[in-house]
């Protein structure tokens, strides 16, 4: 007869992982303990820790488990609706809080400056993203803002979406950004042509396009250093 799982409960108290947070502080615990303390129970046949065990391996890792949708979530044995909720939210809380530390702080004095604004979140993404960094006229940051969300091979960008809310946000100048889930960065002939009518289109609006990045895979593809902008 199979040994039932401990629930979490009946661990030694300073085991426990909520327990531990407090005593010890979250940067303590590992990545399992700290998923977890966010589903708060397991299932009759294993407890919280090894659940969160499960989904890591599931997804191979945080990277995966981020890009998870809520569907996919639940095709975990013992994760259900609400418990998928919970874990989709606390990523997005980690990605919103990244992103309002870099909002109206950063000035963008490379590629690379604005690459890191851009690289946690988009990398691993497994549709394309087109996103504009906006910047006023000394490159400081003013906002960060997806334009459209496309397939895994294409994104369809207009740029009236686009410069309709650079002008909002009084922009001087913005920075295109989107990427290659595939990780390959190699710009196709559509980013190409694309690059080169936002360019213009700015031109007329007297909105400067810096530069345009290509991420996937933690790296990035800037025009302007490969002389293409």
């Amino acid at each position: 007869m199979a040994t039932k799982e401990l629930k979490i409960k009946d661990l030694p108290k300073e085991e426990r992982p909520r327990e531990r947070l407090i005593r010890h502080g979250p940067d303590r615990l590992s990545n399992s303990e700290l998923i977890a303390i966010l589903l708060r129970t397991g299932t009759r046949r294993q407890n919280a820790l090894a659940l969160a065990d499960r989904l890591l391996a599931q997804f191979d890792s945080l990277v995966g488990l981020f890009s998870a949708s809520h569907e996919e979530l639940q095709k975990v044995e013992g994760i259900g609706p609400a418990q998928a909720a919970v874990i989709m939210a606390a990523f997005e809380l980690a990605k919103r809080l990244s992103e309002s530390r870099m909002e109206l702080k950063d000035v963008i004095s490379t590629p690379r400056d604005a690459a890191q604004m851009v690289l946690r979140e988009l990398s691993f993404a497994d549709k394309e993203h087109f996103v504009i960094i906006m910047l006023n006229t000394k490159n400081r940051v003013i906002a960060k803002k997806v334009i459209s969300i496309g397939h895994l091979n294409a994104s369809i960008v207009h740029p009236r979406e686009m410069f309709k809310e650079a002008i909002r946000r009084s922009s001087a100048a913005v920075i295109l950004v989107h990427n290659h889930p595939s990780g390959d960065l190699t710009p196709s002939q559509e980013d190409i042509a694309t690059t080169e009518r936002l360019k213009q289109v700015g031109e007329l609006l007297g909105i400067e396009v810096l530069d345009h990045l290509i991420v996937g895979d933690n790296r990035y593809f800037s025009f302007r250093e490969q002389g293409l902008l």
